[in-house]
């Protein structure tokens, strides 16, 4: 199963982008042998900065067709690390070729996208920057490759 981090607006390089080029590229590791991966960023750039609905219409356009779409956003569901590689582990095992994760801009998701989702996934009831939580995502995916592998990355 392919997997698909679309989001709103350009990370250059630096700490944040470092850190999810290496994330990312643990995920394709370590996914490989589980049908997880490879994984890629598609990064979507409302120049006019039209608003939330303009952004949505570039996220829908990056999201390949037929896919799983997650949107993160803080009013979703919270899971654990193992829940939620469990239900990656779910989607890929009913046959789903790509699982697309949308993070919006500051001013978040549309709501008409959010409705449109698959799934609403939150990292907690704070609001975290979206550039951070491109990080957390990267470095959640890979864990969940870990914790379907049964590598001891994870601990509970």
């Amino acid at each position: 199963m392919r997997v698909h981090i679309v989001a709103v607006g350009r990370l250059r390089a630096g700490p944040q982008k470092d850190l999810i080029d290496d994330y990312l590229q643990r995920l394709d590791r370590t996914g490989r042998g589980l049908s997880l991966g490879p994984a890629r960023v598609v990064e979507v750039d409302d120049r006019k900065a039209s608003g939330m609905a303009a952004e949505a219409d570039l996220l829908r356009r990056a999201i390949p067709d037929h896919s799983v779409t997650v949107v993160l956003d803080e009013r979703g569901r919270v899971e654990s690390s193992p829940d939620f590689a469990n239900r990656i582990a779910g989607w890929r095992d009913a046959g789903r070729s790509d699982l697309s994760f949308i993070i919006g801009g500051a001013d978040g998701i549309a709501p008409e996208l959010r409705a449109q989702a698959d799934f609403s996934l939150s990292f907690g009831k704070m609001v975290w920057p979206h550039m951070l939580v491109r990080v957390m995502l990267a470095e959640q995916l890979y864990r969940a490759a870990s914790i379907l592998a049964g590598a001891p990355y994870h601990r509970v």
